[in-house]
């Protein structure tokens, strides 16, 4: 910023948020019951789903939820667990696919004193990674530049999801 002159960096998208309505209950069963585009879901397997999140780390920062509602991830049944990790090997595929991310972070908080944002319903986050994504914005001006429109994002990544099957799924 030159001195004397405030630099604007301008994110009108976030108005409607801003704007909006809050709504109660959980995001996850809510997407659900709910337009899948509207909610930036993906995918549907048989113990859960795919999602983007709205608000992201980096350009295609998806969740993976189960669609039972808890918590806790050794309530998951042997079968949503494993329903649960190929989803997000299947996730993993399409993601280097759709922009051949240089890594990955994966994980999942569990617990708000772990950093959950939605604790009562157990989500993992994948954020794609590049060498070099991380600049001085973050640093200096607590803001994060995601270089594509989660529209776009969706539209490209919702075909990949669909096309062919990953280990027999």
């Amino acid at each position: 910023m030159a001195e004397g002159k405030m630099d604007v960096l301008w994110a009108p998208w976030r108005m409607e948020y801003i704007l909006s309505e809050k709504e109660d209950g959980c995001i996850f069963c809510k997407s659900l019951e709910a337009d899948e585009r509207q909610r930036l879901v993906l995918y549907k397997s048989e113990h859960c789903f795919v999602m983007m999140n709205r608000y992201p780390y980096n350009n295609g920062h998806l969740m993976i939820a189960p669609y039972r509602h808890t918590g806790l991830l050794e309530d998951l049944t042997l079968e949503e667990a494993q329903d649960l990790m190929l989803t997000l090997q299947k996730a993993l595929v399409v993601l280097k696919e759709a922009f051949r991310p240089d890594g990955f972070n994966i994980g999942v908080n569990i617990g708000k004193v772990a950093g959950a944002g939605v604790a009562d319903h157990l989500h993992f986050h994948i954020v794609p990674r590049w060498e070099g994504d991380t600049n001085y914005m973050p640093v200096i001006s607590s803001t994060r530049v995601i270089p594509e429109h989660l529209e776009r994002t969706y539209e490209r990544l919702l075909p990949l999801f669909h096309q062919g099957d990953l280990k027999g799924r």
